[in-house]
């Protein structure tokens, strides 16, 4: 196997095992918080409001990430915020509200370090011929994690109508060692160099002699250019979607009662079909990523537009309004039903891989040159609306929550539709610019690279 791809899939295990820990953490914090302030008065700690720091915390920190990369390189920054999500996991086994808190700070700027240093090992393991693949190879193996996890946690949960403290350790016990094998993964990972171009070769000698200063003024400078902006509204839509379907969605379908008695072992069950959605459309659009891009990125976008606009209306007519705030026996338009309840959660998990496949594509194709600062400004404009999200999320009616997103959602996918067709004109004048130097033959392959762009 080609030594990049091969560091393309252990990079892929290790975030896979990481967050296969983290990920089943968010998905049943809510519940699981719940769980132990019945347990314990004393215990004040919330899910909604941890979850909020995190992405706070993370968008904030992602301003920092470029200049910490500029010190530790992308694998030193991926281990170092791996274990900032293995501190946080061993929290719960030693639940207080102080704590939960601090360590929800603390992943918050590992996360940063983490994800900024993925898109950038990412990048300097792909080129234009292998970045579809590549992202789409990642994206599948990382959302395996919502199915493994969240897998186990519907088998634990089976037939509990509250989370009692032995199943608690067991799943917080089991997800710490997962994690663990996680960042034994990242230790595999092996350095590596960007060849560039001979056209590049000016650019990469600036960007290997910028120190932590230079690299925050070039994620500044890059964040206020027109097609980072337009990008920053599909950013944006990616947060709200990813903090309603990972901490939000599942939740609401464990506190609707008239559901069954089983109800809440349905929120892991809900995570295993938002992760079959997820590595579904990874896969499709990893493996055949040439034939899925080739007529450009904006059509998977805007399938996973009209796949979330289903979605939302399912969710609408199926969950009581109420549903984010806790247990009730309210009913919407229909009665609910858990097949309807998961078929919306597959529908959700493979929307969000349509969008974040094809902006992992557009970042590290687009900004192969400055992936760091590209990939941190996305992490940044991101975990900020998801941190908003979190906030809002346990005062806003479940109706209000899908209003935002379907408002978000057409924004988002217009300003991406934008910059690609923007792009693709751009490309298409170089090409005719200098039709009249090319020979047929040549013009021909330039037209036919210019479909796989």
């Amino acid at each position: 196997m080609e030594r990049k791809f091969m560091n393309v899939i252990l990079l892929g295990f290790g975030f896979m095992f990481v967050f296969t820990a983290f990920q089943t953490m968010g998905n049943i914090e809510k519940t699981i918080l719940d769980s132990i302030t019945q347990d314990d008065s004393s215990f004040t700690g919330d899910g909604y409001t941890s979850l909020a720091i995190i992405y706070a915390t993370l968008a904030i920190c992602n301003w920092m990430a470029p200049s910490v990369i500029t010190i530790t390189g992308p694998r030193g920054a991926m281990l170092i915020g791996a274990l900032t999500y293995l501190f946080f996991i061993i929290t719960f086994l030693f639940p207080r509200t102080w704590l939960l808190y601090v360590a929800s700070v603390l992943i918050g700027a590992g996360a940063a370090a983490i994800w900024t240093g993925q898109g950038n090992y990412l990048t300097l393991n792909s080129d234009a011929d292998t970045i579809s693949r590549n992202s789409g190879v990642f994206w599948a193996m990382l959302q395996c994690s919502l199915f493994f996890g969240n897998l186990f946690v519907f088998i634990k949960f089976q037939g509990k109508t509250t989370i009692d403290v032995e199943t608690r350790n067991v799943v917080f016990g089991a997800l710490t060692a997962v994690c663990a094998v996680g960042i034994v993964f990242l230790l595999l990972l092996r350095p590596i160099r960007r060849a560039p171009a001979i056209d590049d070769v000016k650019c990469e000698i600036v960007t290997e002699s910028e120190g932590p200063l230079e690299a925050f003024k070039g994620a500044i400078r890059l964040f206020c250019t027109r097609d980072m902006i337009f990008l920053s509204a599909a950013f944006i839509y990616t947060g709200v979607e990813l903090s309603f379907f990972s901490g939000v969605y599942s939740p609401s379908i464990g506190f609707t009662l008239a559901m069954g008695e089983n109800v809440k072992q349905l929120v892991g069950l809900s995570g295993v079909f938002i992760g079959m959605g997820e590595v579904l459309g990874g896969a499709l659009f990893g493996i055949l990523g040439n034939k899925t891009t080739r007529w450009g990125r904006d059509p998977i976008v805007i399938m996973g537009y009209f796949i979330h606009m289903t979605s939302f209306f399912l969710i609408f007519i199926n969950l009581p309004n109420v549903a984010p705030f806790g247990d009730t026996m309210d009913t919407s338009y229909i009665n609910p039903s858990p097949y309807l309840a998961m078929f919306c959660s597959f529908l959700l998990g493979f929307g969000d891989a349509c969008y974040n496949t094809q902006i992992y594509s557009i970042l590290g194709g687009k900004y192969s040159d400055n992936s760091t600062s590209a990939f941190a400004l996305f992490k940044f404009t991101q975990s900020l609306a998801a941190a908003a999200c979190f906030f809002y999320s346990s005062k806003a009616l479940l109706s209000v929550q899908l209003g935002v997103l379907a408002v978000l959602a057409s924004i988002g996918t217009a300003a991406f539709c934008r910059v690609e067709w923007s792009d693709r004109a751009r490309n298409r004048l170089t090409i005719d610019s200098v039709d009249d130097k090319l020979s047929p033959a040549t013009h021909a392959l330039a037209e036919n690279a210019l479909h796989y762009d």
